[in-house]
C-alpha cells in the first residue's frame, strides 16, 4: 500500500509541474503573441490537469484545509465536487481540442473547411456551454457526498480516509449513471470518428507527398506534427477514460470499495492529465525552442562566471 502511495506522491508532483509550465507558457503566448486555434483549449486542459491531479488524489489539498482548520464535511463536498468537475471536462475538452484539430486540416474541398475562419468564435461559445453544463451536472453529487461516519455504514460507502458516498435511490443513481454514459459515449465516439477522418488525411496526404517527392524525405510540416499528437493523446486518453470509468462505475453499482482498488483507480485516472503536458511539451517546437534558449543564456552565464 505504501508503495502505491508513493507511486502516486511521485505521479502528481510531476503531473502538477509540467501542467504548471504548460498553463503558464500558454498564457503568455495567449496574451502575447500570436496564439495558435488550438492554444486556447491547451491552456483550458493544462488549468482542468492541474486540479484533476490535486483533488483527484487528495494530494496536499487536504493538509491546506487541515491548516485552515475547515470542516471534514465541507472538505469532502469541495474535492469530490471539483475533482468529478473537472473530469468531466476533460472528457470534454479533448474531444473538443480533436474536433477542432480536424476542422483545421480539412482540405478546402471538404464540408467542415467553412468552419475554419469562425473557430475562434465558436471556441468561446463551446467552452461556456460545457462549463456550464458540467457545473450544473455534477452538483448533483454534492448531495449524497460527506465526511465518512460509523453510524450506519451500509448506507454509506468510503471512498477516502475521511470521505464517503451516501446512499442513493437506485432510481437517481441509474439515472446519473446512464446520463454520465451517454454522454461519454457521445464524446469519445466523437473522437474516435474524427481521429479517424484526421488518420485519413494524414495518409493521403502522405501518398500525395511520397507521389511528388519520391527522391526527397522532407521534415514534416508543424500542422502534421501537431495532428499526430493530437492523434496520440486522444487514442491514450479512449483507453485510460474506459479503464478509469469501468473501475468507478463497477465500484459504484456493488456499493464497494477498497483502498487497493482505490489507490489503483486514482493511479490510472492520473496517468492522461500527467502524460498529456510531457507529450505537448515535447511535441511543441515553441516550447523546445524557449528551452534551448535558457539553456543556452544558463550555459553561458556559467561560462562567463
Amino acid at each position: 500500500m505504501s508503495s502505491l502511495k508513493n507511486i502516486l506522491n511521485f505521479q502528481a508532483g510531476l503531473g502538477v509541474l509540467a501542467n504548471m509550465f504548460l498553463l503558464f507558457f500558454y498564457t503568455f503566448i495567449i496574451l502575447g503573441h500570436r496564439p495558435k486555434s488550438t492554444d486556447m483549449i491547451s491552456c483550458q486542459l493544462a488549468f482542468i490537469h492541474t486540479l484533476l491531479i490535486i483533488t483527484g488524489g487528495d494530494i496536499w489539498l487536504w493538509d491546506i484545509f487541515e491548516l485552515l482548520n475547515i470542516e471534514n464535511d465541507f472538505k469532502c463536498k469541495t474535492t469530490f465536487y471539483v475533482s468529478r468537475v473537472m473530469r468531466g471536462l476533460s472528457v470534454c475538452i479533448t474531444c473538443l481540442l480533436s474536433v477542432f484539430q480536424a476542422v483545421t486540416i480539412s482540405p478546402s474541398t471538404s464540408f467542415l473547411a467553412k468552419f475554419k475562419y469562425k473557430l475562434k468564435k465558436y471556441m468561446i461559445c463551446a467552452f461556456l456551454f460545457i462549463w456550464s453544463f458540467n457545473l450544473l451536472f455534477i452538483s448533483n453529487w454534492i448531495f449524497y457526498t460527506g465526511a465518512f461516519t460509523n453510524v450506519s455504514e451500509t448506507n454509506q460507502m468510503k471512498v477516502t480516509k475521511f470521505c464517503s458516498l451516501f446512499s442513493m435511490n437506485y432510481i437517481i443513481r441509474a439515472l446519473i449513471l446512464t446520463v454520465a454514459t451517454s454522454r461519454d459515449v457521445f464524446l469519445v465516439g466523437l473522437m474516435l470518428t474524427t481521429s479517424a477522418y484526421m488518420m485519413i488525411i494524414l495518409l493521403r496526404h502522405q501518398r500525395q507527398h511520397k507521389h511528388l517527392h519520391s527522391l526527397s524525405h522532407p521534415r514534416a510540416s508543424p500542422e502534421k506534427r501537431a495532428t499526430q499528437t493530437i492523434l496520440l493523446l486522444v487514442i491514450f486518453f479512449v483507453v485510460m477514460y474506459w479503464v478509469d470509468f469501468i473501475i468507478s462505475s463497477t465500484a459504484v453499482q456493488l456499493w464497494m470499495y477498497n483502498p487497493v482498488t482505490l489507490s489503483v483507480q486514482k493511479i490510472v485516472m492520473n496517468v492522461y492529465p500527467t502524460i498529456t503536458p510531457l507529450v505537448q511539451i515535447s511535441s511543441d517546437n515553441r516550447i523546445i525552442n524557449m528551452l534551448k534558449d535558457i539553456q543556452s543564456v544558463c550555459h553561458h552565464i556559467l561560462n562567463k562566471g
